[in-house]
């Protein structure tokens, strides 16, 4: 064999090989892409229920609760807002107002015993409960799909292939609350 044949076999085997790794980098980052959007569907399964168990929840709650216009207003809009959202951003802002108009009517329901013995107000609040837990669950889910994604994305050397194929940054899905922002009360009197 010439010197000239063994120079084009390492050349072409170095080719093949290039084209294998940006085959593999690139089917990693489609996966990670996919897994991302597998956990946000998750989330808006659970959002989806959320806004359908406020109406009834809400509902329950009127009968009992003549003079609380102003609350169930505030739901109102906040749930619309949330089921309107079309980005991550915008659904993460729109949910945190909608978690802080569900907390203040949890806090109005307080001053109404009769509705806190309601067996179907009951049933209803236990089932916002459940999903509560189960979009925070799905939101620490889909954060951390995010991160291995966007870490894929901006390290070397998949930041490259990354580029080539248009895999950009998603957004974390992060829900802040007036609830959350304030410091928790503490009093031993």
């Amino acid at each position: 064999m010439t010197t000239t044949a063994i120079a084009s076999i390492v050349i072409f085997a170095l080719l093949f090989l290039i084209v294998l790794v940006v085959i593999s980098i690139y089917n990693a980052l489609v996966r990670l892409r996919n897994q991302v959007d597998n956990a946000w569907s998750q989330i808006d399964v659970q959002l989806k229920r959320r806004h359908d168990l406020i109406p009834n929840l809400v509902e329950t709650a009127r009968g009992y609760m003549k003079h609380e216009r102003e609350t169930f207003e505030a739901i109102t809009k906040a749930r619309s807002a949330a089921m309107g959202a079309r980005t991550v951003s915008e659904a993460g802002q729109a949910e945190g107002q909608l978690a802080d108009a569900l907390s203040k009517f949890m806090l109005v329901v307080e001053n109404y015993p009769d509705l806190k013995a309601n067996q179907n107000f009951l049933a209803l609040q236990e089932e916002l409960t459940g999903t509560e837990n189960k979009i925070a669950f799905a939101r620490q889910n889909y954060n951390d799909q995010v991160l291995f994604y966007n870490n894929r994305t901006q390290m070397f050397p998949s930041s490259v292939v990354a580029g080539m194929f248009a895999f950009t940054k998603r957004d974390f899905f992060e829900v802040e609350t007036a609830a959350e922002r304030e410091a928790p009360k503490v009093s031993f009197a």
